[in-house]
């Protein structure tokens, strides 16, 4: 049987903030809203849902339909500019840092 490997891919990405009882849904770890995903928000594939739970959740239109970003969740940015929400665990499986543009 063939084997494959992944190539290699930068994405970019943001971990959703824990956001219990808030006024807004907005809080990311580690800095500001990034401004893909502000743009994500006002064109409606983002939409912040408040539920029993008492803590806000992101609504992320992908490319196979309606996923949720819990708290703690990353959403990444693919390399075509896709939106979707990756567990923590999957996450720090699949992704290391990179270096910032020097």
């Amino acid at each position: 049987m063939a084997r494959y490997r992944m190539k290699p891919v930068e994405i970019e990405a943001v971990q959703y903030g824990l956001a219990e009882y808030s006024d807004t849904p907005w809080e990311v770890r580690g800095g500001e809203i990034p401004q893909w995903l502000q743009d994500a928000a006002r064109e409606g594939i983002v939409v912040p849902e408040f539920r029993s739970e008492d803590y806000w959740y992101l609504k992320i239109r992908t490319r196979e339909g309606e996923m949720y970003a819990s708290p703690d969740d990353w959403i990444v940015r693919g390399v075509q500019g896709e939106l979707y929400p990756v567990r923590p665990e999957a996450f720090s499986a699949a992704y290391e840092a990179v270096a910032p543009d020097a």
